[in-house]
């Protein structure tokens, strides 16, 4: 039987069952927490899952090399519904971030961050030899500037953030000189000084209001106890107070972070304060642990993959898991200043969960077709 031409016939010792299991492991763990967060968002989150799992299962038998041919159809794309939020999205909280969809909210964010992987893995590959070259920088950054400022427009200073330290990853792993690393960091370090020692000033022009008193607050928790430091601090509180073993999933204290309605929004940004609380230390490490555990995964996956695009494919689709990974406990645990994204398989967010259960399956794939030793 001939096969079509986006799959291949693979090998079942090719299929990395530790991934999946790992993954879907800290998706149930997920819909636990986010039950017991807000019971009311359960049944969605399981939904989200099973989506989820089903495009992941679909994705994991399309030829990856296939698939990359149609790598500006991707970024055209994830322009597309960038500049369709700014202008057709849904406005919750001075933020444009969400298309409605009449069933369900869509955030073109969240799936442009695979689009966008998928793109430069392609466009990194074709340029493998002369990626240091200074025509391909300009082309690499003009590229990768356009989505993240239309990320930034939301605004969405935390997924922009996000997505540019994913970008500058991809080419880190394409094999960007350590020459020209240390020349941007001598430039850039200073730079982020300056621009941290002015957005802290009255009257600013960089930061909105609520953005530079998010910086303030953690800079200064006591002074904004009340206002921009206050969900950070009940966050940390939470957190220690579940000590070892925690309170429980669904508990009643009338002390907890959700029931004393001390967080806003428990099932998404701080979803980790939950996870303190109710899971204690020990259950905070285990979440810690299959995230790092699936990072690994991704990268050892990549280390084998046939080509670079593969390679790059697998180290920044584990590179976005680790990025918010580390921003959304950091922000949790007081670590940096407040801002949000979700925690990888855990938080409540259907677009989020389904656009990397997709990066999981592209990840699978090219694990699907390891690199042939002689």
């Amino acid at each position: 039987m001939k096969l079509p031409k986006f799959t291949k016939p693979y090998r079942l010792r090719d299929y990395n069952f530790t991934l999946v299991t790992l993954v879907f492991i800290l998706s149930v763990i997920g819909i636990l927490v986010v039950g017991s967060a807000k019971q009311v968002y359960q049944s969605r989150q399981v939904l989200g899952v099973v989506i989820g799992i089903v495009f992941m299962m679909i994705v994991t038998f399309i030829d990856y090399v296939w698939l990359l041919d149609f790598y500006w159809f991707f970024y055209g794309f994830s322009i597309f519904i960038l500049g369709l939020v700014l202008v057709a999205g849904k406005k919750v909280g001075g933020a444009t971030r969400w298309i409605d969809l009449g069933f369900t909210t869509f955030q073109p964010s969240e799936m442009a961050k695979i689009l966008l992987i998928l793109f430069f893995a392609k466009f990194l590959m074709e340029h493998e030899r002369d990626v240091n070259d200074r025509n391909t920088l300009c082309k690499y950054a003009i590229l990768a500037g356009l989505p993240l400022a239309l990320i930034i427009m939301e605004p969405n200073l935390s997924t922009t953030i996000c997505t540019a330290v994913v970008i500058c990853f991809l080419i880190y792993i394409a094999g960007l000189s350590y020459r020209f690393i240390g020349t941007v960091l001598i430039i850039l370090i200073p730079t982020a000084i300056i621009f941290l020692s002015i957005v802290v000033q009255p009257n600013q022009p960089f930061l909105k209001d609520y953005q530079q008193e998010r910086i303030l607050s953690f800079l200064e928790p006591d002074k904004y106890a009340d206002d921009g430091a206050y969900q950070q601090n009940n966050s940390v509180m939470a957190i220690g107070s579940g000590q070892l073993s925690g309170k429980g999933l669904n508990n009643n204290t009338t002390t907890s972070v959700k029931n004393g309605n001390f967080i806003l929004e428990p099932q998404t940004d701080f979803i980790f304060a939950i996870i303190g609380e109710e899971l204690g230390f020990i259950g905070s490490c285990v979440v810690i642990a299959l995230l790092l555990l699936i990072v690994l995964q991704c990268i050892l996956i990549g280390i084998r993959a046939k080509d670079l695009a593969g390679r790059i494919i697998c180290c920044g689709v584990g590179g976005l898991i680790g990025v918010q990974s580390f921003i959304n406990i950091g922000v949790a645990t007081g670590l940096i200043p407040n801002t949000g994204v979700p925690l990888p398989f855990v938080s409540y967010g259907m677009t989020s969960l389904v656009s990397l259960y997709i990066g999981i399956g592209i990840v699978l794939n090219v694990g699907l077709q390891p690199k042939k030793y002689k």
